[in-house]
């Protein structure tokens, strides 16, 4: 059985979820990744066409979300008591 191909409210709405889920890292190099690298995938996909092919895409991109909630956890359990030279405040 072919998946269904998802409606572009259900990619817009994976698209926000990951750059939400990005903004509860603690550490600013990898809210920053986490940000750069959702942007770029979805850069890189937005010019697909055949629906197989933006079935499986929407997938991993929702197995990624998955994965970066997870890790969200799992970082805040572990962040360092010191922030970032990038989010000091400039004097």
């Amino acid at each position: 059985m072919a998946a269904s191909v998802p409606a572009r409210a259900e990619i817009l709405s994976l698209f926000r979820s990951l750059l939400r889920t990005s903004k509860n890292f603690s550490d600013y190099n990898i809210r920053e990744y986490a940000k750069r690298r959702t942007i770029d995938g979805f850069h890189q996909n937005k010019n697909l066409s055949d629906p197989s092919s933006i079935s499986s895409a929407f997938s991993e991109g929702k197995s990624q979300l998955e994965v970066a909630k997870r890790q969200s956890i799992v970082y805040s359990l572990y962040a360092p008591k010191s922030k970032s030279v990038m989010e000091m405040p400039s004097l």
